[in-house]
């Protein structure tokens, strides 16, 4: 099993042919806007009010500890990004470090959290838009807005909206990201909206008693308790800021924008979570608004704001586009590099002459995920998007501290601080949050893998260019 092993020179990371290189267009700002568009979106509008159900007022703490392990994650990210800015994110770092046939496991784990995480994320904004039209008295017939397993044909709002964010992606990169700069400042400003009417109304008793279920998940009258418990499920919440890494070969200056760009939107999107789930629980008892599917609109409504309620529902519809943008654009990065490799077939990087983009690509990973969105139930299909993402942390971690020893003398350009405390603890933290999984999610996973495994020893193990090397 030799070819398990294979390992891409380093130096081939940057110097692939001309014809199939990536054109660099993008910039810090970007980057920033990439990560937020793709943290913020339908956590904070849903999972506020869940997180607070399972741990109560110290929803705040299960925030905290996410956004603890998704910093340290996203220290080891960023010295590997600056170190191979190269597209494909955690499937290039671990091709690179630890060999072929685990860079094909962690590139099929991501599909789990790319490509489902999107079609998750177009059903989530077609049942928002179906209830802003009917607010309005626009009733859809029940044939249009669900799929056969609800009783319906086709769920075709998730449909369109995947189908209008793919002609997007179309485009270019620097246009989609452009756009999805004007979504994310939409969005900051509708929680600003919201930080600004429930601060006012925040009461000490509120938090009282702050930690009521405890820290450890564990049952509590047949259901699953504690701030762990709650981190499990917001955990969800802070997907993306891994996209950015993505985008690597198409930052005009990595060394500098990578690091701004996944650090700066993890602490900010961090803080902007802590503060709205704050102000959340201290404005409002949270027994009442853990069961609404809307908690944030809930709140102001019971404060006396139906306007701004009505605001903070219509920035949903608008901020869920922007998350289905980002996760687009990386599961087509990620298949793009391993279609460049040949781990698929090699007709998927061939690059549009105009935009210099993988339009095929593009369109296809677009029709899969209106495919899935249109007809499928997602919610067990969803839950595999953690485990998927947490095995990405895990390699990379695992990479810089192989690296680390391996290759001291590779010129770093951002150093992971305290590298031997901080990559060992993402590590510990990620398998923590992993076996906090329900174990069907668990098991699930596992037949994926094997899937996956199936089809690189059909496939990839001898078309790989490293196979012909």
């Amino acid at each position: 099993m030799t070819f398990w092993g294979r390992r891409k020179a380093l130096d081939a990371l940057t110097h692939v042919e001309e014809a199939r290189q990536l054109k660099r267009t993008l910039s810090w700002p970007h980057l920033i806007a990439l990560g937020i568009g793709a943290i913020i979106g339908t956590g904070i509008y849903t999972l506020t009010g869940i997180g607070a159900e399972r741990a109560g007022p110290a929803v705040i703490l299960a925030f905290a500890a996410c956004g603890i392990l998704c910093v340290f994650a996203a220290l080891t990210y960023t010295e590997m990004a600056t170190l191979m800015p190269a597209a494909g994110s955690a499937y290039t770092y671990t091709y690179s470090v630890l060999g072929e046939g685990l860079a094909w496991l962690v590139g099929w784990s991501l599909v789990l959290e790319y490509a489902v995480t999107c079609a998750a994320v177009a059903v989530g904004w077609s049942g928002y838009m179906v209830g802003l039209l009917e607010s309005l008295g626009v009733h859809l017939p029940a044939w249009m807005i669900s799929g056969p397993h609800g009783g319906g044909i086709v769920n075709l709002p998730a449909v369109l909206i995947t189908l209008a964010v793919t002609a997007l992606l179309a485009r270019g990169a620097k246009e989609s990201a452009t756009l999805n700069i004007v979504l994310v400042v939409i969005k900051i400003l509708a929680l600003a909206v919201f930080v600004g009417l429930a601060a006012p109304a925040m009461m000490p008793e509120n938090f009282t008693p702050f930690m009521p279920y405890g820290f450890s998940a564990h049952s509590v009258d047949g259901h699953v308790r504690g701030v762990m418990a709650a981190a499990a499920i917001v955990f969800f919440a802070f997907f993306g800021f891994d996209a950015v890494s993505t985008s690597a070969e198409e930052v005009k200056n990595p060394a500098r924008d990578l690091t701004i760009g996944i650090i700066g939107s993890m602490v900010v999107c961090t803080l902007i979570y802590m503060l709205v789930a704050a102000c959340a629980v201290g404005a409002w008892p949270f027994a009442e608004f853990a069961a609404s599917g809307e908690p944030l609109a809930f709140i102001l409504r019971s404060l006396g704001h139906p306007a701004a309620a009505f605001g903070i529902g219509a920035a949903a519809i608008i901020a869920l586009p922007s998350v289905i943008l980002v996760m687009m654009f990386g599961q087509t990065r990620v298949f793009f590099v391993m279609a460049r490799d040949g781990l698929l077939p090699r007709s998927l990087s061939n690059l549009d002459a105009q935009r210099r983009g993988p339009l095929r690509l593009t369109l296809l990973v677009g029709a899969f995920v209106a495919l899935v969105a249109g007809f499928f139930r997602l919610d067990q299909i969803a839950e595999l998007s953690n485990a998927g993402t947490l095995t990405a942390f895990i390699a990379v971690s695992v990479c810089v501290m192989v690296l680390r020893r391996t290759r001291p003398d590779l010129q770093r350009v951002f150093r992971c601080p305290a590298v031997w405390i901080v990559a060992p603890l993402a590590v510990i933290g990620c398998l923590y949050f992993m076996i906090s999984l329900p174990t069907g999610t668990l098991v699930r996973f596992a037949i994926w893998n094997l899937i996956g495994i199936a089809i690189y020893l059909a496939y990839g193990r001898k078309r790989s260019l490293l196979a012909s090397a």
